[in-house]
């Protein structure tokens, strides 16, 4: 099985609810989405975190560092360049 990075798109009003300690990110350092509503943390696939596998914090999406580039790239995490 070959370990890979998986990253969670969640709900802000779910930021209380994340266990930092289990992820490489912290509120400080986390991106959050143009309109504040979502951000994005990332695990490791063989190390996901127990706030995920419990159930107490459910990801909008989950994808792979190729897809979260192309979700960072649009309007609703970026600003255009003008």
């Amino acid at each position: 099985m070959q370990i890979s990075d998986v990253y969670g798109i969640i709900l802000t009003a779910d930021i209380d609810k994340v266990d930092f300690s289990q992820v490489p990110q912290n509120r400080d350092t986390v991106r959050y989405s143009l309109d504040g509503t979502q951000f994005v943390i990332k695990w490791n696939s063989d190390a996901v975190p127990t706030f995920i596998t419990d159930g107490s914090v459910i990801p909008f999406l989950t994808l792979t560092h190729e897809q979260c580039l192309v979700l960072m790239a649009s309007n609703e995490w970026s600003d255009p360049i003008e």
